[in-house]
């Protein structure tokens, strides 16, 4: 799952999908109504790659959480981001067991199961493809490797050896 692109606006509702650099901003396609905005440099805009939660001992990026949302709901949809604080706060330690309940905030969990589902809905969370095309990448990897393995060790054909003057 690619999040590279896919941008957080602060004032600005839902995700919205990096398109070009212009002048002075950057302009932005929002996910669900397609409609394009410039983004200026006075809004905080954050990539969903760059995001983390504070854990008790370290940070977890986004992608792991919404990779351990979809495990634990086999690809479905998280709870909803309307939900009661204390169901989302047991929902979220049932993802995250040690998260820091002194710095991860209900409206937090709020945000990431709503970009979570949204990006569902969109079809935008793919954990199954990635793990077959890192197979597939590892394999060629592997095959090259074994092709200049195999020309490294063969020793050059014996031919006509010409003189320099």
């Amino acid at each position: 799952m690619d999040l590279k692109d896919i941008l957080a606006i602060s004032g600005h509702p839902g995700l919205f999908k990096f398109i070009s650099q212009g002048r002075s901003a950057i302009i932005v396609e929002n996910l669900e109504s397609k409609k394009r905005i410039s983004a200026f440099a006075s809004e905080k805009i954050s990539s969903l790659e760059d995001i983390s939660v504070f854990k008790d001992d370290k940070d977890v990026s986004l992608v792991d959480i919404f990779k351990a949302i979809y495990d634990k709901e086999n690809g479905g949809p998280a709870i909803d981001h309307k939900s009661r604080p204390e169901d989302m706060k047991e929902y979220f330690a049932g993802i995250i067991p040690d998260y820091d309940r002194d710095r991860v905030y209900v409206s937090d969990m709020k945000k990431i199961f709503l970009w979570y589902n949204l990006l569902l809905k969109l079809g935008m969370v793919t954990f199954e493809e990635e793990k077959e095309a890192e197979k597939e990448e590892d394999e060629k990897d592997k095959a090259e490797a074994k092709e200049v393995e195999t020309k490294k060790k063969t020793p050059p054909k014996a031919g006509k050896s010409v003189k320099k003057n």
